[in-house]
């Protein structure tokens, strides 16, 4: 017998740490596609630019403001990808309720909350699964005690198909 899910509001697992408040809706375990979470992101959170060289993903706002990017800088310099500029003029856009944002495998992309208060989206990455083990390990490093541990980032994202291009931060 085939059969869907329904997951109702507030449902799902949910992670929650100082740095961030992520709720799985569909996981591999449902989704041979893609896994897809509810992402609560922070007054000052940053991810940092960076690029997968397998994976996909869908981001679509639902609260609040974004800066997104979601292309290919004519110069990946310094750690403000937020200046970064493409070969066309793309700069990077303040996203609000309703935007969405997709990235192909080898893209680059990023997303900070810039405002003041938190801001909420749904995001999808296909395939599923590894997205799900990535988010519970880098939420245990952003919640542990004495700050972000960068290498514990870099070695993590190295394992998870993410080459890290700027800096991870949270926080302001």
């Amino acid at each position: 017998m085939v059969r869907g899910l329904v997951v109702a509001p507030g449902g799902g697992r949910r992670i929650v740490t100082g740095a961030q408040d992520v709720t799985f809706k569909v996981t591999g375990r449902h989704s041979r596609a893609a896994s897809s979470f509810e992402v609560v992101v922070p007054p000052g959170f940053d991810v940092g630019a960076h690029v997968h060289a397998r994976s996909e993903e869908l981001f679509y706002v639902l609260e609040g403001e974004l800066d997104l990017l979601a292309f290919e800088p004519v110069v990946r310099s310094g750690d403000g990808w937020r200046e970064w500029v493409g070969e066309s003029g793309e700069r990077v856009v303040r996203a609000g309720p309703g935007s969405v944002m997709f990235v192909p495998p080898g893209c680059p992309h990023a997303f900070a909350n810039p405002g003041r208060v938190p801001a909420r989206m749904f995001f999808q990455s296909a395939p599923p699964s590894a997205h799900e083990r990535y988010f519970e390990e880098l939420l245990e490093i952003l919640d542990a005690p004495g700050g972000v541990d960068q290498q514990a980032v870099v070695r993590l994202r190295k394992r998870y198909d993410i080459e890290q291009l700027t800096p991870l931060r949270h926080g302001g």
